[in-house]
């Protein structure tokens, strides 16, 4: 009978964190709903100011393509790196994991570096988003990309000290798939950025 009962208790128990786990990651959906709400308010104001030049250049005049193609590359191949890293929990195999995110965090920086080393070139040519409707809306859409693929890499740090104190637990597992999505999020609104701002800037 007292068997029994811990076995009732361990399967409750077991059951309270798998929907504990499966409520951070609707919730975290629900949050990714609102950026996307965000996101699609900066493309909109992209789409009405980006005839906006006040004479100043247009995004042919100023898109260096090949630079935007390398941290795009970058930041597809972190997708990549980032879905092995969750084979890898699935698999638990926590230094597996390590790896993957360390692999994931150094592309995230490179595509950081390209997109800092843009902005400065672009403000120190005078085209600061100051110029013009068009650059402060470009400014504000990329730049705000920019700063949530810099809060990913801050929360991959935390992870990387997390699993290293701690392994693969209950609550490690879950922020690790909401990275996850957060992650792909980011790359995927990437894509958007690249194809409406830069690739039909140039045409």
């Amino acid at each position: 009978m007292a068997t029994e009962t811990q076995h009732l208790d361990a399967h409750a128990e077991e059951h309270e964190h798998h929907d504990a786990a499966g409520t951070k990651v609707f919730g975290f959906w629900v949050y990714l709903m609102s950026d996307l709400v965000i996101f699609g308010s900066l493309f909109a104001a992209y789409a009405v100011l980006m005839k906006g030049t006040a004479g100043g250049p247009t995004g042919a005049d100023i898109f260096e393509l090949p630079l935007i193609l390398g941290g795009t590359f970058a930041l597809l191949i972190s997708s990549f790196t980032f879905g092995m890293g969750v084979l890898a929990m699935n698999a638990n195999r926590v230094g597996q994991v390590k790896m993957w995110l360390v692999i994931t965090f150094i592309l995230g920086l490179g595509f950081l570096g390209m997109e800092l080393y843009e902005f400065h070139h672009l403000i120190n040519e005078g085209y600061g988003p100051d110029r013009s409707g068009f650059l402060s809306a470009f400014f504000t859409l990329v730049g705000t990309h920019g700063l949530h693929v810099t809060f990913g890499m801050i929360w991959i740090l935390v992870m990387l000290v997390q699993l290293s104190t701690k392994g693969l637990t209950d609550k490690t597992r879950p922020r690790i798939l909401c990275l996850s999505l957060f992650w792909h999020f980011l790359d995927i609104v990437w894509i958007c950025v690249f194809s409406f701002v830069y690739l039909m800037g140039v045409l």
